[in-house]
């Protein structure tokens, strides 16, 4: 089993209450060289990361669940409680208000493509903390680029 302290591998939290967009989701932080841990509504998220903040690199959730927070308030809270922790936020029904969103959280709308999340990712995520897909990903458009231009 790989050590849950190894930067090479890091985790991601990915919440949603609809199983196939949590596992779409999974699949493609897992192609990005993430470890994932999942729940299903926000309730469940804020015990996984009581547990298990000190591993995780990035939360994604959807906004709209059942229980107590939606994925807006745990957006927050994760800010709040553990702010090295990097933080998506995706739906297809609501747009961020003022307020709604953690200052440096980004916003993807559904549905989303892995390329998407990706692009998200780059922004997000300080280089020491993208996984090894990741950087190779971003080396990749770098090394295509004409001479002369620079990558955004």
């Amino acid at each position: 089993m790989s050590d849950p302290s190894d930067p090479a591998e890091p985790y991601a939290l990915v919440v949603d209450d609809d199983g196939l967009i949590r596992m779409d989701a999974m699949y493609i932080l897992e192609d990005a060289g993430f470890r994932t841990f999942e729940a299903s509504d926000g309730d469940k998220a804020m015990k996984l990361l009581d547990r298990e903040h000190a591993v995780i690199v990035l939360l994604f959730t959807d906004v709209q669940m059942p229980g107590s927070r939606d994925g807006f308030a745990v957006a927050r809270e994760t800010a709040a409680r553990w702010p090295h922790i990097a933080i998506v936020v995706a739906s297809g029904h609501l747009r961020p208000g003022p307020g709604d969103m953690p200052e440096g959280a980004c916003f993807i709308g559904k549905p989303f493509t892995a390329d998407m999340v990706h692009d998200h990712l780059q922004e997000i995520l300080p280089d020491g903390r993208k996984p090894a897909p990741l950087r190779r990903r971003e080396r990749g458009a770098e090394d295509t680029l004409a001479p002369g231009t620079q990558a955004h």
